[in-house]
């Protein structure tokens, strides 16, 4: 048993028992490789990654090759859900060297921390291109030692690239409406028009492009930037990337169709999809999109809730050691399962006897986009989950992410409210209480990770802040209860204390008490998560607006106009800070149900209202709720409000116009 045994990330954990010496991240091994003149060989990866698991069965576990890693280097091993900050600054170093980047990331670095080389997977033994791991080892031990000055010379050339996204001046100006037309017309031409999504396999969701396109159809009203969206979504939740039993998405497919992922399932995807399903179901009304909504959402509340109200990372793609087996069935299976069912399954799920995956089938829908299941197919259904929950589980990450809680949440509280679920809000408050209460210090610096009663030693990140921030104000809207308000505002203030760069705006990825890096970055790009600086611009704009509290609003401009000359050369890349400049472009507008009227505050949650905030219920400090009577309904827009309303079609005509 190594120094992972302490650790409280199940990633992690399943390390302990390496034959390798590893180190987390921190001082001590650093201090070590200073002390013996050795590089560090970093190893970064996730719970519920097949090729880490490869990586580790091949490598990791194997006495000779450890022995070989134990004499060379000082070995550091990463969850980079944990750490974030450590991952992204040396994926960056990685895809400088080689072009592309990846999990499980491998990189050597200097005893002070400075990459010189790296990459991502290594195979036990040469084959197709790739060295074999301990020659690689071999071979970075040799150069450390025999070509010192060569090395020292790339690491700080490496590193001194590091880090622009820092340096970056801030533009003059505000970008406009014309980037979410420019992201529309890129997404157009990249649009795979037979199966949905941007570009060729391997296929990821990419949700946020998909809420992009919603807001530029509501602005345009263009038959295919719609088109764009449903075909999507119908094309994801058809294929096999989705779990037509237990519901919820894998992290992405591997082919064009969508029919194969791979098939670990995380709590980050769930919410960004569920807002996206939320929000085509609330513009098109189409009631297949609501299905997949409620299936993913009661998917998470079933497997990935912790009894006291937060949800856990995500579940594994392998059992027993072999990807995919939870979810895959043979023909003979289904049959034997099913009777006089299995007919009508059969051919509703595609199933044939030679399967399509490595000789097992994945269910996925031959029909897109028709998901109403016969009677007889439902009933097939809960049977074969049945079936299912018999079977060995994959892993599960069972530690709590503050960030992903938060994204999920904010999904969870919107569409606990549009579709009028109690069930829902009652575990949205549960979430925002257990994180209150386990992912905040007492002296209110929030924490990114808990795991098994025990908050984890790392500090939260800016993209932790910026989520917790707009899940409250969320959770605001949905309940109607004023204490998320407050919330909101006190992550909001401890965020730009902690985060903010004075001199150029927007938000360091660490906090000004954090240890330091060989770089302080900023997460300025969507990836597979919205950035830090993106996710907080429209949240400070909502809590502003909802607030009347212009400093807020004045901070979200200031990080748009960072990435402003970003935005107008890539604004794909940016989709949640377009969210934010269609948000300003639009004007927000402010709904205040004042009183006891549900029916006025049903009659807005039903609706897709994406640059719009509602403030109903416990009245807290904000000039939505300041002179205004019992019983009525007020817009307001640009600073100007329309004649109160007391009825619902009064009210829904406001909005529309």
């Amino acid at each position: 048993m190594n120094r992972l045994a302490d650790e409280t990330s199940p990633y992690l954990q399943q390390h302990k028992d390496n034959p390798v010496d590893w180190y987390p991240w921190g001082e001590e091994a650093f201090a070590r490789a200073k002390a013996e003149d050795k590089p560090i060989l970093l190893s970064v990866g996730y719970a519920a990654c097949h090729w880490c698991h490869v990586m580790a069965h091949e490598s990791f576990e194997d006495q000779a090759t450890a022995e070989v890693m134990n004499d060379l280097f000082v070995n550091v091993k990463v969850d980079r859900e944990e750490r974030p900050d450590v991952d992204a600054i040396y994926m960056e170093a990685v895809q400088a060297l080689s072009g592309h980047g990846g999990w499980p990331m491998t990189v050597f670095l200097t005893p002070d921390g400075r990459p010189f080389f790296g990459g991502t997977y290594f195979p036990k033994t040469a084959r197709q291109g790739l060295p074999s791991f301990t020659e690689l080892c071999q071979a970075m031990s040799q150069v450390w030692h025999e070509r010192r000055d060569d090395v020292l010379t790339q690491a700080g050339e490496l590193t001194a690239a590091l880090g622009r996204s820092a340096q970056l001046p801030a533009g003059s100006g505000l970008p406009d409406a014309s980037a979410v037309t420019a992201a529309r017309t890129t997404l157009l031409q990249r649009f795979d028009n037979a199966w949905g999504g941007f570009g060729p396999a391997p296929k990821f969701p990419q949700p946020d492009l998909l809420e992009v396109l919603l807001r530029a159809w509501r602005r345009d009203g263009e038959a295919d930037t719609l088109a764009m969206v449903t075909v999507t979504l119908d094309a994801m939740a058809s294929g096999g990337m989705y779990d037509h039993l237990g519901g919820g998405f894998a992290r992405y497919s591997v082919d064009h169709k969508w029919l194969v992922p791979h098939f670990e399932k995380m709590l980050s995807d769930q919410g960004l999809l569920a807002s996206a399903y939320l929000h085509a179901w609330q513009a098109t009304g189409e009631d297949r999109f609501r299905q997949v909504l409620e299936e993913t959402v009661d998917y998470v509340r079933r497997d990935l809730r912790h009894a006291g109200g937060g949800f856990f990372s995500s579940e594994d793609a392998d059992s027993e050691g072999v990807e995919g087996k939870f979810y895959v069935w043979s023909e003979d299976e289904i049959r034997s399962l099913l009777g006089d069912l299995a007919g009508e399954a059969v051919e509703w799920w595609g199933v044939t006897r030679a399967g399509n995956f490595e000789g097992a089938n994945i269910l996925h829908r031959p029909v897109r986009g028709d998901l109403a299941r016969p009677p007889a197919v439902e009933e097939a259904r809960g049977i074969l989950f049945a079936a299912r929950e018999e079977r060995v589980r994959p892993g599960l990450d069972d530690k709590v992410l503050t960030e992903w809680n938060g994204l999920f949440l904010a999904a969870l509280a919107d569409a606990g409210a549009a579709l009028g679920r109690e069930d829902w809000l009652d575990d949205a408050r549960a979430c925002g209480d257990f994180l209150v209460a386990n992912l905040r210090r007492p002296d209110g610096r929030w924490l990114r990770s808990w795991q098994g009663g025990t908050p984890g030693r790392h500090l939260a990140f800016a993209a932790d802040y910026a989520a917790v921030v707009d899940a409250f104000t969320r959770l605001a809207e949905a309940t109607g209860e004023a204490r998320w308000i407050e919330e909101a505002r006190s992550a909001a203030d401890a965020m730009l204390e902690l985060f903010w760069d004075d001199s150029a705006g927007g938000l360091f990825t660490n906090g000004s008490d954090a240890e330091a890096l060989i770089t302080r970055n900023k997460d300025l790009i969507d990836n597979a998560l919205p950035s830090a600086n993106g996710n907080a611009a429209v949240a400070l704009l909502r809590l502003g607006a909802l607030a009347g509290e212009g400093y807020y609003t004045q901070r979200a401009e200031d990080i748009l106009r960072l990435l402003s000359g970003m935005i107008a050369q890539h604004p794909t890349a940016f989709s949640r800070a377009l969210a934010a400049v269609d948000m300003l472009d639009a004007g927000i507008t402010e709904i205040a149900v004042i009183g006891d009227r549900p029916d006025l505050v049903r009659a807005v949650r039903r609706r897709y209202l994406p640059n719009a905030v509602l403030a109903w219920g416990e009245p807290y400090p904000s000039p939505l709720f300041e002179d205004r009577k019992d019983g009525l309904a007020y817009v307001c827009r640009d600073y100007a409000c329309q004649a109160p309303v007391s009825e619902v079609d009064a009210l829904l005509a406001q909005l529309a116009g």
